[in-house]
Protein backbone atom coordinates (compact mmCIF):
# COMPACT_ATOMS: atom_id res chain seq x y z
CA UNK A 1 0.00 0.00 0.00
CA UNK A 2 1.22 3.32 -1.05
CA UNK A 3 1.52 6.23 1.40
CA UNK A 4 -0.70 8.75 -0.27
CA UNK A 5 -3.16 5.70 0.06
CA UNK A 6 -2.25 4.92 3.61
CA UNK A 7 -2.77 8.71 3.90
CA UNK A 8 -5.80 9.20 2.37
CA UNK A 9 -7.54 6.37 4.01
CA UNK A 10 -5.84 7.04 7.83
CA UNK A 11 -7.55 10.50 7.04
CA UNK A 12 -10.89 9.77 6.29
CA UNK A 13 -11.65 7.15 8.87
CA UNK A 14 -10.22 9.57 11.42
CA UNK A 15 -13.04 11.91 9.53
CA UNK A 16 -15.69 9.41 9.50
CA UNK A 17 -15.04 8.29 13.83
CA UNK A 18 -15.54 11.79 14.15
CA UNK A 19 -18.13 12.60 12.16
CA UNK A 20 -20.17 9.43 13.35
CA UNK A 21 -19.42 10.78 17.53
CA UNK A 22 -20.60 14.15 16.42
CA UNK A 23 -23.60 13.04 14.59
CA UNK A 24 -24.54 9.89 17.57
CA UNK A 25 -24.44 13.28 20.24
CA UNK A 26 -26.56 15.23 18.43
CA UNK A 27 -29.02 12.62 17.75
CA UNK A 28 -28.70 11.32 21.44
CA UNK A 29 -29.19 15.09 22.38
CA UNK A 30 -31.88 15.88 20.27
CA UNK A 31 -34.00 12.51 21.36
CA UNK A 32 -33.33 13.31 25.13
CA UNK A 33 -34.79 16.56 24.17
CA UNK A 34 -37.85 15.71 23.03
CA UNK A 35 -38.59 12.99 25.00
CA UNK A 36 -37.60 15.41 27.96
CA UNK A 37 -40.72 17.90 26.19
CA UNK A 38 -43.34 15.32 25.78
CA UNK A 39 -43.17 13.46 29.36
CA UNK A 40 -43.98 17.04 30.55
CA UNK A 41 -46.53 17.73 28.24
CA UNK A 42 -47.84 14.38 29.32
CA UNK A 43 -47.60 15.90 33.06
CA UNK A 44 -49.54 18.16 31.88
CA UNK A 45 -52.17 16.45 30.99
CA UNK A 46 -51.66 14.10 33.99
CA UNK A 47 -52.38 17.58 35.98
CA UNK A 48 -54.99 18.68 33.94
CA UNK A 49 -56.94 15.06 34.29
CA UNK A 50 -56.60 14.95 37.81
CA UNK A 51 -58.12 18.42 38.33
CA UNK A 52 -60.89 17.78 35.83
CA UNK A 53 -62.02 14.61 37.68
CA UNK A 54 -61.70 15.95 41.34
CA UNK A 55 -63.93 18.59 40.36
CA UNK A 56 -66.37 16.16 38.49
CA UNK A 57 -66.66 14.04 41.59
CA UNK A 58 -67.62 17.33 43.24
CA UNK A 59 -70.38 18.22 41.34
CA UNK A 60 -73.48 17.07 42.78
CA UNK A 61 -75.92 17.09 39.64
CA UNK A 62 -75.21 13.88 38.02
CA UNK A 63 -75.86 16.05 34.57
CA UNK A 64 -73.04 17.65 35.40
CA UNK A 65 -70.51 14.94 36.49
CA UNK A 66 -71.47 13.40 33.10
CA UNK A 67 -70.48 16.47 31.56
CA UNK A 68 -66.96 16.39 33.12
CA UNK A 69 -66.70 12.81 32.12
CA UNK A 70 -67.35 13.51 27.96
CA UNK A 71 -64.72 16.53 28.33
CA UNK A 72 -62.42 13.96 29.56
CA UNK A 73 -63.15 11.17 27.38
CA UNK A 74 -62.73 13.90 24.26
CA UNK A 75 -59.35 14.88 25.82
CA UNK A 76 -57.99 11.64 25.55
CA UNK A 77 -58.69 11.38 21.93
CA UNK A 78 -56.28 14.16 21.01
CA UNK A 79 -53.09 12.16 21.19
CA UNK A 80 -51.76 9.07 19.54
CA UNK A 81 -52.69 5.79 21.25
CA UNK A 82 -53.80 7.87 24.57
CA UNK A 83 -54.74 6.61 27.53
CA UNK A 84 -55.76 7.84 30.97
CA UNK A 85 -56.07 6.20 34.37
CA UNK A 86 -57.21 7.38 37.55
CA UNK A 87 -56.01 5.17 41.00
CA UNK A 88 -57.69 6.22 44.65
CA UNK A 89 -56.80 6.42 47.81
CA UNK A 90 -56.97 2.86 48.66
CA UNK A 91 -55.51 2.02 45.05
CA UNK A 92 -58.22 1.44 43.18
CA UNK A 93 -58.78 2.02 39.14
CA UNK A 94 -61.61 4.27 39.43
CA UNK A 95 -61.32 5.73 35.55
CA UNK A 96 -60.00 4.32 32.58
CA UNK A 97 -60.54 6.50 29.46
CA UNK A 98 -58.53 6.56 25.87
CA UNK A 99 -57.95 5.39 22.62
CA UNK A 100 -56.47 2.38 24.42
CA UNK A 101 -59.51 1.18 26.12
CA UNK A 102 -58.29 -2.26 27.23
CA UNK A 103 -55.51 -0.43 28.90
CA UNK A 104 -52.35 -2.10 30.30
CA UNK A 105 -51.69 -2.87 33.51
CA UNK A 106 -48.85 -1.16 35.59
CA UNK A 107 -46.86 -2.75 38.35
CA UNK A 108 -48.12 -2.03 41.72
CA UNK A 109 -44.55 -1.01 42.85
CA UNK A 110 -44.53 1.81 40.59
CA UNK A 111 -48.16 3.26 41.90
CA UNK A 112 -46.25 3.17 45.15
CA UNK A 113 -43.34 4.86 43.77
CA UNK A 114 -45.63 7.58 42.11
CA UNK A 115 -47.59 7.95 45.87
CA UNK A 116 -44.53 8.02 47.67
CA UNK A 117 -42.30 10.43 45.05
CA UNK A 118 -45.01 12.23 43.65
CA UNK A 119 -44.36 11.95 40.16
CA UNK A 120 -42.51 10.16 38.09
CA UNK A 121 -41.75 7.88 34.44
CA UNK A 122 -42.48 4.40 33.56
CA UNK A 123 -39.30 2.55 32.26
CA UNK A 124 -38.15 1.26 30.40
CA UNK A 125 -41.13 2.15 27.22
CA UNK A 126 -40.65 1.00 23.43
CA UNK A 127 -41.22 2.56 20.12
CA UNK A 128 -41.13 6.03 21.63
CA UNK A 129 -44.21 5.24 23.71
CA UNK A 130 -44.38 7.24 27.33
CA UNK A 131 -46.29 6.51 30.64
CA UNK A 132 -46.17 8.99 33.26
CA UNK A 133 -47.71 9.11 37.29
CA UNK A 134 -48.17 12.18 39.19
CA UNK A 135 -50.30 12.62 42.72
CA UNK A 136 -53.15 14.80 42.72
CA UNK A 137 -54.15 15.75 46.17
CA UNK A 138 -57.96 16.41 46.71
CA UNK A 139 -59.30 17.62 50.01
CA UNK A 140 -62.32 15.94 49.63
CA UNK A 141 -61.01 12.58 47.74
CA UNK A 142 -58.39 12.75 49.50
CA UNK A 143 -54.66 11.26 47.30
CA UNK A 144 -55.42 10.50 43.35
CA UNK A 145 -53.11 8.61 41.17
CA UNK A 146 -53.20 9.92 37.98
CA UNK A 147 -51.69 7.82 34.64
CA UNK A 148 -51.15 9.39 32.19
CA UNK A 149 -49.86 7.40 28.22
CA UNK A 150 -49.37 8.33 24.85
CA UNK A 151 -47.05 7.70 21.99
CA UNK A 152 -44.81 10.60 20.94
CA UNK A 153 -45.85 10.18 16.95
CA UNK A 154 -43.99 13.79 16.26
CA UNK A 155 -41.00 12.79 17.87
CA UNK A 156 -40.88 10.21 16.04
CA UNK A 157 -41.21 11.53 12.84
CA UNK A 158 -39.06 14.16 13.00
CA UNK A 159 -36.15 11.65 14.40
CA UNK A 160 -36.31 9.57 11.26
CA UNK A 161 -36.04 12.97 9.50
CA UNK A 162 -33.25 13.65 11.50
CA UNK A 163 -31.59 10.15 10.77
CA UNK A 164 -31.36 10.53 7.74
CA UNK A 165 -30.50 14.26 6.87
CA UNK A 166 -27.58 12.81 9.11
CA UNK A 167 -27.15 9.73 7.18
CA UNK A 168 -27.01 11.44 3.80
CA UNK A 169 -24.76 14.04 5.44
CA UNK A 170 -22.42 11.17 6.84
CA UNK A 171 -22.29 9.86 3.26
CA UNK A 172 -21.22 12.92 1.39
CA UNK A 173 -18.38 13.43 3.92
CA UNK A 174 -17.07 10.06 3.67
CA UNK A 175 -16.79 10.82 -0.13
CA UNK A 176 -15.70 14.23 0.44
CA UNK A 177 -12.73 13.29 2.81
CA UNK A 178 -11.69 10.59 0.76
CA UNK A 179 -11.81 12.82 -2.61
CA UNK A 180 -10.03 15.46 -0.22
CA UNK A 181 -7.59 12.93 1.40
CA UNK A 182 -6.35 11.81 -1.86
CA UNK A 183 -5.86 15.07 -3.27
CA UNK A 184 -4.16 16.45 -0.81
CA UNK A 185 -2.16 13.70 -0.02
CA UNK A 186 -0.64 13.86 -3.38
CA UNK A 187 0.21 17.04 -3.21
CA UNK A 188 2.07 16.95 0.33
CA UNK A 189 3.97 14.03 -1.17
CA UNK A 190 5.02 15.76 -4.72
CA UNK A 191 8.13 17.05 -3.64
CA UNK A 192 8.74 13.80 -1.98
CA UNK A 193 8.15 12.16 -5.45
CA UNK A 194 10.67 14.58 -7.12
CA UNK A 195 13.14 13.68 -4.45
CA UNK A 196 12.82 10.21 -5.12
CA UNK A 197 13.64 11.02 -9.39
CA UNK A 198 16.56 13.10 -7.81
CA UNK A 199 17.94 10.42 -5.84
CA UNK A 200 17.56 7.78 -9.01
CA UNK A 201 19.95 10.22 -10.93
CA UNK A 202 22.75 9.71 -8.69
CA UNK A 203 25.33 6.98 -9.06
CA UNK A 204 28.63 5.95 -7.33
CA UNK A 205 30.51 7.32 -10.57
CA UNK A 206 28.35 10.87 -10.21
CA UNK A 207 28.31 12.02 -6.68
CA UNK A 208 28.49 15.42 -7.06
CA UNK A 209 24.23 16.13 -7.35
CA UNK A 210 22.34 17.24 -4.55
CA UNK A 211 18.78 17.41 -3.93
CA UNK A 212 17.00 20.35 -4.63
CA UNK A 213 14.49 20.49 -1.73
CA UNK A 214 17.30 21.35 0.65
CA UNK A 215 16.80 25.14 -0.27
CA UNK A 216 13.15 24.78 -0.14
CA UNK A 217 10.62 25.36 3.28
CA UNK A 218 12.01 24.63 6.43
CA UNK A 219 9.48 21.58 7.04
CA UNK A 220 10.58 17.84 7.48
CA UNK A 221 11.17 17.03 3.91
CA UNK A 222 13.47 20.06 3.63
CA UNK A 223 15.24 18.90 6.53
CA UNK A 224 15.55 15.96 5.11
CA UNK A 225 16.49 16.67 2.03
CA UNK A 226 19.58 18.71 3.78
CA UNK A 227 20.27 15.75 5.59
CA UNK A 228 20.66 13.59 2.79
CA UNK A 229 22.96 16.22 0.82
CA UNK A 230 25.36 16.12 3.75
CA UNK A 231 25.69 12.23 3.42
CA UNK A 232 26.19 13.14 0.39
CA UNK A 233 28.90 14.97 1.11
CA UNK A 234 30.78 12.79 3.21
CA UNK A 235 30.41 9.95 1.10
CA UNK A 236 31.57 11.97 -2.15
CA UNK A 237 34.49 13.06 0.33
CA UNK A 238 34.98 9.22 0.96
CA UNK A 239 34.92 7.72 -2.30
CA UNK A 240 37.45 10.55 -3.31
CA UNK A 241 40.04 10.01 -0.33
CA UNK A 242 39.64 6.29 -1.17
CA UNK A 243 40.32 6.69 -4.76
CA UNK A 244 43.49 9.00 -4.01
CA UNK A 245 44.59 6.51 -1.67
CA UNK A 246 44.20 3.41 -3.81
CA UNK A 247 46.26 5.62 -6.46
CA UNK A 248 49.04 6.53 -3.54
CA UNK A 249 49.22 3.12 -2.04
CA UNK A 250 49.15 1.40 -5.80
CA UNK A 251 52.02 4.09 -6.33
CA UNK A 252 53.90 3.34 -3.36
CA UNK A 253 53.71 -0.86 -3.90
CA UNK A 254 54.51 -0.07 -7.21
CA UNK A 255 58.39 0.91 -6.33
CA UNK A 256 59.37 -1.76 -4.52
CA UNK A 257 57.69 -4.41 -6.26
CA UNK A 258 59.52 -2.96 -9.50
CA UNK A 259 62.75 -2.73 -7.85
CA UNK A 260 62.30 -6.46 -6.30
CA UNK A 261 61.60 -7.62 -9.97
CA UNK A 262 64.00 -5.53 -11.65
CA UNK A 263 66.74 -6.78 -9.59
CA UNK A 264 65.55 -10.65 -10.04
CA UNK A 265 65.50 -10.29 -14.30
CA UNK A 266 69.15 -8.51 -13.66
CA UNK A 267 70.29 -11.20 -11.99
CA UNK A 268 69.54 -14.05 -14.58
CA UNK A 269 70.39 -12.41 -17.61
CA UNK A 270 73.84 -14.26 -17.35
CA UNK A 271 74.34 -17.47 -15.78
CA UNK A 272 77.52 -17.56 -14.06
CA UNK A 273 77.86 -14.48 -11.80
CA UNK A 274 80.17 -14.24 -8.74
CA UNK A 275 79.18 -15.35 -5.46
CA UNK A 276 79.67 -11.18 -4.54
CA UNK A 277 77.46 -10.44 -6.80
CA UNK A 278 74.66 -12.60 -5.69
CA UNK A 279 74.76 -11.50 -2.33
CA UNK A 280 74.46 -7.53 -3.58
CA UNK A 281 71.56 -8.83 -5.50
CA UNK A 282 70.03 -10.79 -2.68
CA UNK A 283 70.42 -7.82 -0.62
CA UNK A 284 68.72 -5.56 -2.68
CA UNK A 285 66.22 -8.05 -3.06
CA UNK A 286 65.97 -8.41 0.40
CA UNK A 287 65.66 -4.38 1.11
CA UNK A 288 63.36 -4.43 -1.58
CA UNK A 289 61.22 -6.99 0.16
CA UNK A 290 61.56 -5.43 3.68
CA UNK A 291 59.99 -2.36 2.29
CA UNK A 292 57.20 -3.85 1.02
CA UNK A 293 56.19 -5.44 4.19
CA UNK A 294 57.05 -2.21 6.17
CA UNK A 295 54.85 -0.64 3.47
CA UNK A 296 51.68 -3.28 3.81
CA UNK A 297 51.70 -3.18 7.79
CA UNK A 298 51.51 0.25 7.34
CA UNK A 299 48.52 0.42 5.36
CA UNK A 300 46.78 -2.70 7.48
CA UNK A 301 47.62 -0.53 10.50
CA UNK A 302 45.59 2.29 8.53
CA UNK A 303 42.85 0.59 7.95
CA UNK A 304 42.69 -0.97 11.51
CA UNK A 305 42.77 2.39 12.69
CA UNK A 306 40.11 3.20 10.58
CA UNK A 307 37.82 1.06 11.92
CA UNK A 308 34.71 1.02 14.60
CA UNK A 309 35.98 1.67 18.23
CA UNK A 310 33.97 -0.50 19.60
CA UNK A 311 35.52 -3.54 17.84
CA UNK A 312 38.97 -2.89 19.21
CA UNK A 313 39.66 -4.17 22.35
CA UNK A 314 40.19 -1.32 24.99
CA UNK A 315 42.00 -1.64 28.24
CA UNK A 316 44.02 0.69 30.78
CA UNK A 317 47.45 1.38 29.01
CA UNK A 318 50.32 3.22 31.01
CA UNK A 319 51.78 6.15 28.79
CA UNK A 320 54.82 5.95 30.50
CA UNK A 321 55.99 2.15 30.26
CA UNK A 322 54.63 2.87 26.20
CA UNK A 323 56.99 5.38 25.59
CA UNK A 324 59.64 3.77 27.30
CA UNK A 325 58.83 0.69 25.01
CA UNK A 326 58.86 2.88 21.64
CA UNK A 327 62.05 4.35 23.40
CA UNK A 328 63.72 1.17 23.41
CA UNK A 329 62.71 -0.02 20.00
CA UNK A 330 63.73 3.37 18.18
CA UNK A 331 67.19 3.38 19.92
CA UNK A 332 67.83 0.11 18.02
CA UNK A 333 66.61 1.50 14.29
CA UNK A 334 68.92 4.44 14.91
CA UNK A 335 71.69 3.73 17.28
CA UNK A 336 73.52 6.52 16.43
CA UNK A 337 70.28 8.79 16.99
CA UNK A 338 69.73 10.39 20.95
CA UNK A 339 66.32 10.46 22.23
CA UNK A 340 65.99 11.96 25.58
CA UNK A 341 62.94 11.32 27.92
CA UNK A 342 61.16 13.26 30.29
CA UNK A 343 58.59 11.74 32.26
CA UNK A 344 57.43 14.14 34.75
CA UNK A 345 54.95 12.81 37.26
CA UNK A 346 55.25 9.10 35.58
CA UNK A 347 56.91 7.70 38.41
CA UNK A 348 53.63 8.43 39.92
CA UNK A 349 51.83 4.90 39.66
CA UNK A 350 48.98 5.23 37.19
CA UNK A 351 49.78 9.18 36.39
CA UNK A 352 49.41 8.78 32.77
CA UNK A 353 46.93 5.74 32.33
CA UNK A 354 44.82 5.50 29.57
CA UNK A 355 41.96 3.54 28.26
CA UNK A 356 43.05 2.16 25.13
CA UNK A 357 44.60 0.17 22.60
CA UNK A 358 48.26 -0.90 23.53
CA UNK A 359 49.65 -1.77 19.67
CA UNK A 360 47.92 1.18 18.16
CA UNK A 361 49.05 3.41 20.70
CA UNK A 362 52.27 1.84 20.17
CA UNK A 363 52.69 2.48 16.83
CA UNK A 364 51.53 5.94 17.10
CA UNK A 365 54.37 6.79 19.67
CA UNK A 366 56.46 5.05 17.15
CA UNK A 367 56.26 6.66 14.07
CA UNK A 368 56.33 10.20 15.90
CA UNK A 369 59.90 9.41 17.42
CA UNK A 370 60.54 7.43 13.96
CA UNK A 371 59.85 10.38 12.32
CA UNK A 372 61.75 12.79 14.91
CA UNK A 373 65.25 10.40 14.64
CA UNK A 374 64.63 10.29 10.16
CA UNK A 375 64.80 14.13 10.33
CA UNK A 376 67.34 15.07 12.93
CA UNK A 377 70.16 12.46 12.13
CA UNK A 378 72.02 14.51 9.20
CA UNK A 379 72.51 17.02 11.91
CA UNK A 380 73.43 15.27 14.85
CA UNK A 381 70.95 16.98 17.04
CA UNK A 382 68.99 15.40 20.34
CA UNK A 383 65.54 14.40 20.29
CA UNK A 384 63.30 15.22 22.88
CA UNK A 385 60.59 13.61 24.31
CA UNK A 386 58.33 15.14 27.09
CA UNK A 387 55.16 13.34 28.97
CA UNK A 388 53.15 15.67 30.97
CA UNK A 389 49.78 16.35 32.14
CA UNK A 390 48.44 20.09 31.59
CA UNK A 391 44.43 20.28 32.48
CA UNK A 392 44.41 16.77 33.60
CA UNK A 393 44.95 15.86 29.84
CA UNK A 394 48.11 13.54 29.19
CA UNK A 395 50.45 14.64 26.54
CA UNK A 396 53.34 14.11 24.85
CA UNK A 397 55.61 16.83 22.92
CA UNK A 398 58.43 15.37 20.65
CA UNK A 399 60.74 18.03 19.64
CA UNK A 400 63.41 17.74 17.06
CA UNK A 401 65.65 19.90 15.09
CA UNK A 402 65.60 18.73 12.02
CA UNK A 403 65.07 20.11 8.28
CA UNK A 404 61.16 21.74 9.75
CA UNK A 405 58.15 21.93 7.42
CA UNK A 406 56.60 25.28 5.54
CA UNK A 407 53.13 25.77 6.28
CA UNK A 408 51.88 24.61 3.34
CA UNK A 409 53.54 21.51 4.06
CA UNK A 410 52.04 21.32 7.41
CA UNK A 411 48.32 21.62 6.09
CA UNK A 412 49.18 18.37 3.95
CA UNK A 413 50.77 16.14 6.22
CA UNK A 414 47.82 14.42 7.80
CA UNK A 415 47.36 13.09 4.34
CA UNK A 416 48.23 9.67 3.07
CA UNK A 417 51.84 9.06 1.27
CA UNK A 418 51.89 12.60 1.22
CA UNK A 419 55.52 13.93 1.00
CA UNK A 420 57.28 17.32 1.91
CA UNK A 421 59.52 18.94 -0.82
CA UNK A 422 62.47 18.91 2.04
CA UNK A 423 61.59 15.07 3.40
CA UNK A 424 61.50 13.74 -0.07
CA UNK A 425 65.44 12.36 0.25
CA UNK A 426 64.70 10.66 3.25
CA UNK A 427 63.72 6.95 3.04
CA UNK A 428 59.65 6.82 4.05
CA UNK A 429 55.99 6.41 2.51
CA UNK A 430 53.72 9.31 4.06
CA UNK A 431 51.64 6.99 6.37
CA UNK A 432 53.77 7.42 9.77
CA UNK A 433 51.34 10.95 10.66
CA UNK A 434 48.16 9.82 8.44
CA UNK A 435 48.23 6.87 10.52
CA UNK A 436 48.65 8.60 14.07
CA UNK A 437 45.93 11.33 13.77
CA UNK A 438 43.69 7.90 13.21
CA UNK A 439 45.39 6.35 16.04
CA UNK A 440 44.68 9.16 18.67
CA UNK A 441 41.27 10.27 16.94
CA UNK A 442 40.06 6.38 17.34
CA UNK A 443 41.08 6.69 21.48
CA UNK A 444 39.52 10.15 21.25
CA UNK A 445 42.65 12.29 21.27
CA UNK A 446 44.23 15.09 19.25
CA UNK A 447 47.29 15.62 16.88
CA UNK A 448 49.09 19.02 16.53
CA UNK A 449 52.10 19.91 14.43
CA UNK A 450 53.83 23.18 14.72
CA UNK A 451 57.47 23.47 12.61
CA UNK A 452 59.05 26.23 10.43
CA UNK A 453 61.91 25.47 7.61
CA UNK A 454 65.46 25.00 9.42
CA UNK A 455 63.92 25.03 12.49
CA UNK A 456 62.90 21.63 13.46
CA UNK A 457 59.36 19.87 14.57
CA UNK A 458 57.03 19.77 17.70
CA UNK A 459 54.50 17.09 17.41
CA UNK A 460 51.93 17.08 20.76
CA UNK A 461 49.68 14.06 21.35
CA UNK A 462 47.25 14.50 23.74
CA UNK A 463 45.12 11.95 25.32
CA UNK A 464 41.91 12.55 27.28
CA UNK A 465 41.65 12.61 31.27
CA UNK A 466 43.33 9.71 32.01
CA UNK A 467 41.87 6.94 34.20
CA UNK A 468 43.25 8.23 37.32
CA UNK A 469 42.59 11.60 37.42
CA UNK A 470 39.01 10.30 36.16
CA UNK A 471 38.31 8.54 39.10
Amino acid sequence: MSIRLRLALQFGALLVVTLVLLLAAVYFFTWQSRREAFTQSLFSRAEVMGHVYADGQARADSGQAASYRRYLRQLYRTLPDEEGQVYDAAGRLVFREGQRAAGHQVPAAWLHEVRRAGRAVLEPERDFHETVGLRYADPRLGELIVLASSVDEDGREQLRGLRRVLGAGLLAAVVFAGVGGWVFAGQALRPLRRMVGEVDGITATDLGQRLSHAAGPADELGRLAQRFNQLLDRLEAAFAGQRTFVRDASHELRTPLTALTGELEVALLQAERPATEYRRVLQRTLDAARQLTSLTNGLLQIAQASGDPSQLPMRPVDLGELLLLAHEQVGRRYPTSRVDLDLGESAEAGAFVVLGNEPLLLSALLNVLDNACKFSAAGGQPVTATLAQPAGRPTLLVTDEGLGLSSPDLEQVFVPFFRAAAARAVPGHGIGLPLTARIMALHGGTVRLASEPGQGTRVWLQWPASLKKST
